[in-house]
């Protein structure tokens, strides 16, 4: 098997870690996943089955059906909903405010801890987000 490349940032809101992922994936021409991204996509996917942000108990029934994936691309990479790239429908206001109100949600938080799990296990990539340290230890060959 051929090991796989994964690089965890972790940091301070603000202190540069996506700038400093995006940099790093392209030089090793490996996959950048916005772990923020990941939880837009998880509010657009709601948005599109048209339930209430608040409506707790119908976003976790949901999840089994949010297929998310990422996929390289040549200036980073994009992030897909069920195969389709999300691109900036992900960045509008009505999206960020579910991103927020489904992090709230254990079971969304678990549901995209498994799923970044998945992606580091099958891909070379670099992480940043929130606690993205201890997703990708397991993952790793070494540390």
């Amino acid at each position: 098997m051929k090991d796989r490349l994964n690089i965890a940032i972790d940091g301070l809101s603000g202190c540069g870690k996506s700038t400093l992922a995006k940099g790093l994936a392209r030089h090793y021409g490996i996959i950048y996943v916005d772990t923020g991204a990941l939880y837009r996509t998880v509010g657009l996917c709601m948005i599109k089955k048209g339930i209430a942000s608040d409506d707790e108990k119908a976003i976790v029934d949901s999840l089994p059906e949010v297929d998310i994936s990422v996929r390289l691309n040549d200036g980073g990479a994009d992030v897909l909903l069920a195969g389709v790239p999300v691109g900036d429908e992900i960045r509008t206001p009505l999206a960020s405010k579910y991103a927020s109100d489904v992090s709230r949600i254990p079971e969304v938080r678990a549901f995209l801890l498994d799923t970044q799990r998945r992606l580091a296990a099958e891909n070379s990539c670099v992480m940043d987000g929130r606690d993205i340290g201890t997703v990708l230890a397991g993952t790793s060959v070494r540390s």
